[in-house]
């Protein structure tokens, strides 16, 4: 085989999977590209810099709806207006009615209003149509909401958080199997692993730590027992297939039931609610960059992993045994010791995983983590990883995981149905064990 041709496989094998996911991400931007206005403080950024470029007004009426973003519109509206010196005459966050009360008040009183700074869902409103008509006294406000603009939906931040929300737990649990795969084994049972830990977890919070009362060291202790637990069952399960040398697959499909019925057991088929509100901050809040703590927790646990698979002695051994386990063996490298600890580490994860959706959801259940380990094992597979071990790394990995998540996402927003999303994604990992076994080939 030429040199130029062992680089353009090499180029391949590193870069190409980092491509698709490029390629998708533009094909996706260029097919959902919608009219869009800025929200919340975002939006109020927006109508005061039209507001003051067009000269300071007078007096300026704020209305919103009563949504979340609206009422942060508001806020953010009356704040700047009166650090810029700008009279609010009132403001209005709620419905029509709302806003019809406050215009014939501030009519009736004779205010000269000179703007109404509104969204434009509430620009569309009739009481705020034919003012001069309706309200004579207000002197004819001009209606000035965000400037209208086409973007990609798929690349508004909101969108680009959602997509990481939804990768986190399949991600973490992808970082586990990783590591199992490159050894050449295969562990079905994360999936069931995660509900197990959220189970374990929210149940003792609820039964035995003070449920919605519970403390952060009540929390923490929690999370530690349900991650725990999830690492022994990895580690008997590494134990049987190293000891009786039962195939991988067989070992964690038996575990995957039983995780599945003990988490149903302990729930008692029904979910688990009483958490307290300081239970939610790992699944739901922000840290660094404005980044969710659950993304910074999956960066984290991938930054590890790439640690340990490119500069430690494990590493390589993770490496050899995948290669060719009877030369790794021959080589003087611990096999068992290995596998095991690739079994515990990646169960462990999975642990890790439960414990996170747990905290995005405030609640455990049973039914969490249902086909969690096809996504996770696909991802692997798009990421390069070989299913027959000794190949692959947790940066292809997060680029497969990553490259699901798109496409899902990208469905959703166009409008794909969730049966055609199931034949794509199972197209899509078909699409990279071929590949895989081409470039073997190769």
């Amino acid at each position: 085989m030429s040199p130029k041709h062992d680089s353009w496989t090499a180029a391949l094998r590193h870069y190409g999977m980092a491509g698709v996911l490029v390629l998708l991400c533009a094909f996706f931007a260029a097919v959902t590209v919608r009219e869009q206005q800025p929200a919340g403080a975002e939006a109020a950024d927006d109508v005061t810099a039209q507001l003051l470029q067009a000269g300071k007004p007078s007096a300026v009426l704020i209305v919103a709806r009563g949504s979340d973003d609206d009422r942060a519109f508001a806020d953010a509206m009356k704040t700047k207006l009166e650090a810029a010196g700008v009279a609010v005459a009132g403001m209005v966050t709620g419905e029509p009615r709302d806003a019809r009360r406050e215009l014939q008040r501030l009519n009736e009183a004779g205010t000269n209003l000179t703007v109404i700074a509104t969204t434009p869902e509430c620009a569309a409103w009739t009481v705020l149509t034919d003012l001069p008509t309706k309200f004579a006294a207000l002197g004819g406000p001009r209606i000035v909401s965000p400037t209208t603009t086409r973007w990609p939906v798929f690349l508004t931040r909101q969108n680009l958080l959602n997509i990481a929300n939804q990768i986190v737990v399949v991600a973490i649990l992808s970082a586990g199997l990783t590591l199992v795969i490159l050894t050449g084994g295969i562990d079905l049972s994360v999936g069931s692993l995660i509900a197990l830990a959220a189970v374990v977890a929210t149940r003792l919070v609820r039964d035995h730590l003070g449920a919605a009362n519970a403390n952060i060291g009540g929390l923490l202790l929690a999370a530690f027992a349900g991650l725990g637990l999830a690492g022994a069952i990895g580690a008997a399960s590494g134990a049987v297939v190293v000891r009786f040398n039962l195939p991988p697959f067989i070992a964690t499909l038996a575990v995957m039931q039983a995780a599945s019925g003990l988490a149903f057991i302990l729930a008692q088929g029904q979910s688990i609610y009483e958490l307290p509100e300081a239970s939610a901050w790992l699944g739901r809040g922000t840290g660094l960059f404005g980044l969710p703590h659950a993304v910074l927790l999956m960066l984290l646990v991938f930054a590890g992993a790439h640690v340990l698979l490119t500069r430690t002695v494990l590493g390589r051994q993770l490496y050899a045994v995948g290669g060719n386990e009877q030369a790794a063996r021959l080589s003087g490298v611990p096999v068992g010791r290995v596998k095991l600890f690739a079994y515990t580490a990646c169960a462990a994860l999975a642990g890790l995983g439960g414990i996170v959706m747990a905290s995005q959801l405030k609640s455990g259940a049973p039914t969490y983590g249902t086909s969690y380990e096809l996504y996770a094992i696909a991802a692997v597979v798009v990421g390069g990883a070989s299913l027959t071990g000794g190949q692959g790394n947790v940066i292809g990995t997060l680029i497969g995981a990553l490259i699901i998540a798109v496409i899902n996402n990208g469905m959703n927003l166009t409008g794909v149905e969730s049966y055609t999303q199931k034949v794509v994604l199972g197209l899509v990992i078909l699409g990279a064990v071929l590949l895989d076994q081409w470039r073997k080939r190769r």
